[in-house]
């Protein structure tokens, strides 16, 4: 099998809280395709932004499992890779107004919206039925990023 990368220069993607997590907590059965997308995104060949509402829930809970400096140093590395996306008073009112089941995943669509991006590359694809960016899996991020030449 011979993988070729598409012309991604212009290809802008935000990253779910999920995503980030597999790859700071090492998460078996989802690293490898998240951790991929990372270097995609720090090699400049795809543009990632991660919201800052995820970043601060990431830090939680990585300073829950790993310790406060651990999960800084981690925060730092998938910075490196993911440019951070501001969540203003406006992205905040215009989350409430669509009314979602969960007020974190209208978040993200907002910041995505926002940023024009092309793809939510999220876990939890049901959660953005309602979102008009396509959600979509590591793995349908990969397919869509690289040619497969059987």
């Amino acid at each position: 099998m011979k993988s070729a990368l598409k012309d991604l220069k212009n290809m802008t993607v935000l990253i779910d809280t999920n995503v980030a997590l597999d790859i700071l907590l090492n998460r078996q059965f989802y690293y490898e395709n998240a951790a991929i997308i990372f270097s995609l995104s720090k090699n400049k060949l795809i543009k990632s932004y991660i919201s800052a509402s995820s970043i601060t829930d990431i830090f939680y809970i990585a300073q829950k499992e790993q310790g406060k400096k651990t999960a800084k140093e981690a925060l730092k590395r998938i910075l490196n890779g993911f440019y951070p996306a501001t969540v203003t008073d406006s992205d905040i009112y215009q989350a409430i107004d669509i009314d979602w089941d969960d007020f974190e995943d209208s978040i993200q669509y907002i910041v995505g919206d926002g940023l024009s991006v092309d793809y939510i590359v999220t876990r939890n694809i049901k959660d953005f039925t309602l979102s008009p960016i396509k959600a979509v899996t590591p793995e349908q991020c990969l397919q869509i990023v690289t040619d497969i030449e059987y």
